[in-house]
């Protein structure tokens, strides 16, 4: 009776051993195929994604250039020589910008954003601290003091623009 339990395993035994490395080997085919379906999915959805992040990135670069105080103070000019007034146009004038690109958000990385949305306030205190100065009594001298801050300062935009230069250097 032993022998024959013997024998039994004997004969057991490597049947177990190869339906455990068989299972072994199932279990890692299974995975290593599902990690390549999830690696072939991610990549055509880069192929379709990337395209509309780029254009994301490209509006915002135009944004910024065109709410930079050099392009904003030559693209609009003031109507009148009230300070006041034309400090209200520029302010609109950058909101509005601003409202028609808030949706490409959701392209750019959140601190691409904040850097955007930070640049934009950042112009607009400008335009405000210099309305609000003594010797600046009309729009024509507004646009003076600003585009000499401007020149010796630099943009507010110019930082945005080089934070987005580099995410899209990380796309690629």
């Amino acid at each position: 009776m032993e022998s024959k339990i013997v024998d039994l395993l004997f004969n057991i035994i490597p049947a177990v051993i190869v339906g455990v490395i068989s299972f072994y080997f199932f279990s890692l085919h299974t995975r290593n195929e599902e990690k390549r379906r999830r690696f072939l999915l991610h990549r055509e959805n880069q192929k379709q994604s990337l395209p509309l992040r780029l254009q994301a990135y490209e509006r915002m670069v135009l944004f910024l250039e065109r709410i930079s105080p050099g392009n904003l103070l030559t693209r609009i000019a003031p109507v009148a020589e009230d300070k006041k007034s034309y400090e209200s146009l520029l302010i609109h004038t950058i909101d509005q910008e601003f409202e028609h690109n808030l949706t490409q958000q959701i392209y750019v990385s959140d601190e691409c954003w904040n850097t955007l949305k930070a640049s934009k306030n950042a112009t607009i205190a400008l335009i405000r601290k210099t309305a609000l100065k003594e010797d600046v009594d009309s729009a024509t001298k507004m646009r003076e003091i600003i585009l000499t801050e401007l020149i010796e300062k630099g943009a507010p935009s110019d930082t945005a623009i080089a934070i987005i230069k580099e995410e899209i250097g990380d796309l690629f």
